[in-house]
């Protein structure tokens, strides 16, 4: 079964993210950094201090101790002392780096102390999260989430200032476990996000959804997930294209294509023992989905995925 029982814990499985820490920041007086863009996911938090966020079209925001950002596919981007300070390239500020911190400036007992790290995606299926991301996402230490977002941010900065055994494990699943309360903090926002990571929080439709994630190869009608939201058919289908974008089995088969693009890739089943974990009576039925959504034939896109892994295995 390729499927699992949750939404969220779905797509971060698909996306298999590898998180890069650090190295953190430790400044006084005044400065600015110019962080280049990035794919796909910049988590960061104060642990001390504050420091203005300047982002490409929005107005600069300010960072106290405790708060938490995440950037989306981010531009580049600016972090500073003040917001008028000029800022400098951050790559070779933070390549100077000695265990596992950059000072600027010189050390003080209420120096700013910055934790950033940044998670990237397999291409195949990043735009599962990122295009549901905003650019800019912050949570104050006050909000309902902040409180523990700042406790794990405590426990990755510990983590990046005192090498031990297990330390890069560590720090990459301490990444992943804000990933996760990022999306939960920005999915109880009151601009709720669009997609599946808001619906998730609507009742029916996120029955639906857990419905379809928990058993991905059953044969789903409209009827099926309109009786798990309790709601009419008309009425379910209205409500989930409005909370999702896009209609239930639409939804179902980029969900069962997602999952196939994975497999492909990694070439973990043949492909008719996929198409029945994904839900398709026959090859060629499967087939047909899936060259309408991902372009190209189940066969076509393994061959495809393969050719890089055997480049590089002959050294080329």
């Amino acid at each position: 079964m390729l499927g699992f029982r949750d939404p969220v814990a779905d797509a971060i499985g698909l996306l298999r993210p590898r998180t890069v820490i650090g190295p953190s920041l430790r400044a006084t007086g005044e400065w600015a950094l110019r962080f280049d863009r990035f794919l796909h996911v910049r988590i960061g938090g104060l642990v001390r201090g504050s420091c203005w966020l300047l982002l490409e079209g929005r107005e600069p925001v300010l960072l106290h101790e405790g708060d938490t950002f995440m950037l989306g596919n981010p531009p580049s981007y600016v972090l500073a002392s003040a917001p008028d300070a000029r800022p400098r390239p951050a790559a070779p500020v933070l390549a100077d780096t000695e265990d596992g911190f950059v000072r600027i400036g010189p050390q003080s007992e209420n120096d700013l102390y910055l934790c950033v790290g940044h998670i990237a995606f397999d291409d195949e299926n990043a735009a599962l999260l990122t295009d549901l991301l905003p650019p800019l996402v912050i949570v104050r230490a006050a909000d309902p989430h902040g409180g523990r977002l700042a406790q794990l941010i405590d426990l990755l900065a510990t983590e990046v200032g005192a090498p031990a055994a297990g330390g890069p494990l560590v720090q990459n699943h301490l990444a992943q476990i804000l990933l996760v309360h990022m999306l939960r903090a920005h999915a109880g926002q009151t601009d709720r996000p669009t997609g599946w990571l808001g619906a998730l929080n609507e009742d029916g439709i996120g029955a639906a959804l857990r419905a379809v994630h928990a058993d991905v190869a059953h044969s789903w009608t409209l009827k099926e997930l309109a009786g798990i939201s309790h709601m009419s058919r008309s009425a379910f289908a209205q409500a989930f294209k409005r909370h999702v974008g896009v209609p239930p089995l639409e939804y179902l088969i980029q969900w069962r294509m997602s999952l196939a693009r994975d497999a492909l890739a990694r070439d973990t089943l043949p492909i008719s023992e996929l198409a029945q974990a994904t839900g398709y009576q026959s090859e060629s039925a499967f087939s047909t989905a899936f060259r309408r959504v991902v372009g190209s034939s189940p066969t076509q896109f393994r061959n495809q995925a393969r050719q890089p892994a055997h480049s590089a295995a002959n050294g080329s």
